[in-house]
């Protein structure tokens, strides 16, 4: 048998390594973002954003075009914020983020932490830095779901864009990323939220000046500016004094115990300090792989696999829990266990993988990889015995016109149920499910460029077919 451990060269995170009866756990551990603590912005940056935001205020104050005036401040109530990260649509991951950081609380410095649950969920830095947002990352396959546009910042609240940045590069891995690229939104009492590191030319394409709607879109997640990763820093201040006559001030959106900054809560649901989660169970063709950063993952996610095929099941969970288990059940096609296990988890981290091979019998159809977590239970269903040319290549598929500049139609006797563009370096373009028993009839290219595709159509019985298309 190949070693484990061949399949693990390039994970650049911590490992730990088991064997449980009738499978074999092949790797896990925990999943550490900005492990250096890198801060988002240095003092430079920070007073070069705080100017830039200031000087474009006083620029639409004196065009009449400032929504929101001073004199607005302390007669509207502060905004209620909701939650400014979004899975892109069709994404079958269960959720898409983790926090590494909270706002630290503690003006001194250095490693002297205080996040608002009086824990130590932040950080500083021996300059004097301490974070003043909040750092939430995509996981997992960070790098993947930035460069297939998969996590969406969105605004967390109405307000008037009054500054953004735009074309800043997205790859930084650590201190000394340059500037980067951010939408700033003024609300209707005068307060600001800061938008951090989204991926290069994401940001809205709405001017300065203009108005956004609470959950519209403001960009990508991505790793612009001093990052380790793609990750949206929020920040928030309750003032920021444009015309000179104060200080502005930071607020930290959690209400707890130990924030100093404000007492109320600014989210219309404030999630829980530590918000265990599911956020994948997916299946591969073999263990991924994590190269350095920033270059893309290998996922080697699979849903198909050949009678006495090698099966790799993941698991990736947010805030696990020292002294928790996960139960872990494989599923035969007629709903009879073929695997049900426990697996003891006795860490806390705030990011963790787990990956098992199994072989399922010989049993061809849809099978289901099943973790049940905390209360919550996420399926993911994959197919076995469904790979032979006849099954893959269902030969009465096919599509209109190609060559084409606007629509096309899919033809098929199998209901359509999802179609991927791919674009020549593998990127994936738009990715389109329809569940209804009509299926996908028709697919509109009109936004694409110029050029050669790759179109994955995915049939109600799990079949799979790839045809080349051409955008004139």
């Amino acid at each position: 048998m190949k070693s484990i451990f061949t399949y693990l060269i390039g994970i650049a995170f911590f490992c730990t390594f088991n064997v449980i009866i009738g499978q074999e756990l092949v790797g896990g551990g925990e999943y550490k973002f900005n492990e250096s603590k890198t801060p988002c912005l240095t003092d430079l940056q920070r007073e070069a954003v705080m100017s830039d935001i200031k000087t474009s205020i006083q620029e639409l104050k004196s065009q009449n075009r400032l929504a929101f005036d001073s004199a607005d401040r302390g007669v509207e109530n502060h905004p209620m914020f909701s939650w400014p990260i979004k899975k892109k649509d069709g994404l079958e991951y269960n959720d898409v983020w983790a926090i590494s950081n909270y706002v630290d609380q503690n003006p001194a410095f250095p490693n002297q932490l205080l996040d608002y649950d009086c824990g130590t969920r932040t950080y500083d830095v021996a300059n004097g830095y301490n974070h003043a947002g909040i750092d939430m990352y995509t996981w997992p396959f960070t790098w993947k779901m930035m460069d297939n546009d998969e996590v969406e910042i969105i605004a967390a609240a109405p307000g008037q864009i009054i500054s953004k940045a735009s074309t800043h590069p997205d790859r930084s891995c650590a201190l000394g990323g340059g500037n980067w690229n951010a939408v700033y939104v003024q609300h209707s009492d005068g307060s600001v939220a800061l938008y951090g590191h989204m991926k290069q030319n994401s940001p809205t394409t709405k001017n300065v000046g203009d108005m956004v709607s609470e959950g519209e879109y403001l960009g990508i997640v991505g790793s612009s500016g001093n990052s380790t990763g793609p990750h949206l820093h929020f920040e928030a201040y309750s003032e920021i004094e444009w015309n000179g006559t104060g200080t502005d001030v930071l607020i930290d959106p959690y209400a707890g115990t130990c924030n100093s900054l404000n007492a109320d809560s600014w989210w219309q649901a404030q999630k829980p300090y530590n918000n265990p989660n599911i956020n994948a169970a997916l299946t591969h063709s073999a263990p991924p792989v994590f190269p350095a950063c920033p270059t893309q993952e290998i996922t080697n996610e699979s849903d198909a696999f050949e009678v006495g095929a090698t099966v790799f099941l993941g698991a990736y969970l947010r805030d696990q829990v020292a002294g928790t288990s996960m139960n872990l059940k494989v599923l035969r096609p007629d709903g009879s266990a073929f695997l049900n296990f426990n697996f003891n988890l006795t860490d806390s981290y705030y990011s963790s993988y787990w990956y098992w091979s199994v072989n399922p019998s010989n049993i061809p159809g849809n099978w289901t990889w099943q973790i049940n977590y905390l209360g919550q239970t996420v399926n993911h269903m994959f197919t076995v015995g469904t790979l032979s040319v006849d099954e893959k290549d269902f030969s009465k598929t096919s599509i209109f016109p190609n060559p084409s500049n606007n629509h096309i139609t899919v033809s098929s006797s199998s209901s359509i149920k999802k179609a991927l563009i791919v674009d020549m370096l593998g990127k994936t373009i738009r990715m389109i499910e329809n569940n209804s028993s009509e299926g996908i009839k028709e697919i509109n290219i009109e936004t694409l460029s110029n050029g050669l595709y790759f179109l994955t159509l995915k049939g109600d019985a799990n079949q799979i077919k790839t045809i080349k298309l051409i955008k004139e």
